[in-house]
């Protein structure tokens, strides 16, 4: 009897050993993925809005990934570069510094109503006497970060140099600007179109929309394995709005995200052509 038992045990073992052996054990033993953001949204907000995408991308993947909140563009371009995280979630600028600088690889861009373009735009008050980019000459204008170059420039093509403002100020987050100009700390400003959307009711009016651009995006930096980026990668290709939880991941990351799409660098050549000039001024 003892015998049978210990044959019996044996050879279960030896099951449950080839059969572990066959599984893909390394998810659970890899380290946590950072995944880091440009700062579009006070720090709260920022963590608001990424973490259904980290749950989700943990859960996708078998990885565990981690949101990492950095204050400005230059911090969480070279928190990727030095490996302090290895994924972000960046503005087609910040994506161009970090692509030149460390070599980033671009994943997935996420659809905004099934478009993979996005607009940003001047915002006014609603009771604002400016109805034209020409009235805002003589104008306070609030922009994001000072090196979102693409608001700059957008402005510019325009028909406005900066230098036509009376004074100009950079408020970081496009909510502090929607709120600055409610409260009519500046004459004028730029948003993100779903931005401007969210404050339209609390009393905002668009005066101007800039060309179609490419949108944000997801990229890796050259220290992740290619198994694992590839495995990002598939996660977010795979989301979409086809059930409650996923919409709500999306909705959650922008309002008018419904889905992803494979991006690559050529994609971004429009938005280099419209900083070149003023990168040249730096």
């Amino acid at each position: 009897m003892n015998k049978a038992f210990f044959t019996a045990t044996r050879a279960w073992l030896i099951i449950f050993t080839l059969a572990m052996t066959g599984m893909p054990q390394t998810h659970a033993a890899e380290a946590a993925i950072h995944l880091g953001a440009v700062a579009m949204d006070i720090p709260a907000e920022m963590i608001n809005r990424l973490t259904p995408m980290v749950k989700y991308l943990s859960q996708k993947t078998g990885s565990p990934v981690t949101y990492q909140a950095s204050p400005n563009l230059t911090t969480t371009v070279d928190d990727l570069g030095t490996n302090k995280t290895q994924i972000a979630y960046l503005t087609p600028v910040a994506y161009i510094e970090a692509q030149e600088k460390y070599g980033v690889v671009p994943l997935a861009s996420p659809l905004t109503r099934g478009k993979t373009t996005f607009n940003l735009v001047i915002a006014v008050r609603k009771d604002s006497k400016i109805k034209t980019m020409q009235d805002l000459r003589g104008k306070k204008f609030a922009f994001g970060d000072e090196k979102a170059l693409l608001q700059q420039a957008v402005v510019v093509r325009a028909g406005v140099k900066l230098e036509d403002f009376t004074s100009y100020a950079f408020l970081k987050h496009y909510d502090n600007i929607a709120k600055a100009l409610i409260n009519e700390d500046f004459d004028a400003g730029i948003l993100k179109d779903t931005v401007a959307e969210k404050f339209e009711p609390q009393g905002l009016r668009i005066i101007h929309i800039s060309p179609p651009l490419p949108s944000y995006l997801f990229v890796v930096n050259k220290h992740l394995s290619p198994e694992i980026s590839a495995r990002l990668k598939s996660a977010m290709l795979a989301l979409n709005t086809d059930t409650p939880e996923n919409k709500a991941v999306l909705s959650s990351l922008d309002a008018g995200y419904d889905g992803f799409v494979a991006v690559e660098d050529k994609d971004y050549e429009i938005v280099r052509k419209l900083i070149a000039p003023f990168r040249n001024k730096k």
